[in-house]
C-alpha cells in the first residue's frame, strides 16, 4: 500500500461517518469548551477532522516526530480550554491548528512511498 491510500483512507471513512460525532463523547461533555463543540456543528466537525488528522500523524510520524505532535496537541487543547464557551475564540484555535496538521500531513505525502 502507499503512503497516500493510507493517508486517504481514514479520511473517506470520516466522510462516511455520523456528522455529530465530536472527537470525544458528547454525552460526557464536561467543560464549556467540550459542550459548545458538541452545540455547534461546524466546530464539532472541525474537532473530528483535527482529531483524524492527528490520529493519522500520529500513526505514521517517527517517534520523535509522534512526542512533538503529543506536546502540540496538548499545548493546543489547553488553549481550547482557555476559549470557555466563545465559539469564535474556539473556530480560531480549530481553523489554526487544522492548518498545521494539514501542512504536516502535505509535507508527509509528497515524500512518497519509502
Amino acid at each position: 500500500m502507499t503512503k497516500v491510500f493510507l493517508l486517504a483512507l481514514p479520511l473517506v471513512l470520516l466522510a462516511a461517518a455520523p456528522a455529530r460525532a465530536a472527537s470525544f463523547p458528547c454525552e460526557k461533555a464536561e467543560t464549556p469548551d467540550e459542550k459548545a463543540v458538541c452545540a455547534h456543528l461546524p466546530l464539532n466537525d472541525m474537532d473530528v477532522e483535527m482529531a483524524t488528522r492527528f490520529d493519522i500523524l500520529k500513526a505514521v510520524l517517527p517517534m520523535g516526530g509522534q512526542t512533538k505532535l503529543r506536546d502540540d496537541q496538548e499545548a493546543w487543547l489547553k488553549e481550547r480550554r482557555a476559549c470557555g464557551a466563545d465559539v469564535t475564540c474556539l473556530r480560531g484555535l480549530y481553523e489554526t491548528r487544522l492548518k498545521v496538521l494539514r501542512g504536516v500531513l502535505s509535507e508527509f505525502a509528497k515524500q512518497g512511498p519509502q
